[in-house]
């Protein structure tokens, strides 16, 4: 069981990892167009990112539905 538990850490730490690559370099332009070019920060967010990467899916997703 807890095999399982660690497998499923694993599996969704680097899902957040390829969100949190993904958003932090394109997406995050695209939701805050004051970030752009401020890159010195977002090594700050990726770990916010990594673990509430459902959210942030959710709400760029939204975001791009609406523009």
């Amino acid at each position: 069981m807890a095999e399982a538990i660690v497998h499923m850490a694993m599996l969704y730490g680097a899902a957040g990892s390829a969100v949190a690559l993904v958003f932090l370099l394109w997406g995050m332009d695209r939701i805050d167009p004051s970030a752009a070019g401020a890159y010195a920060f977002r090594p700050l967010l990726a770990p916010g990112v990594v673990l509430l990467w459902p959210i942030v899916l959710l709400r760029w997703a939204w975001l791009e539905v609406r523009q």
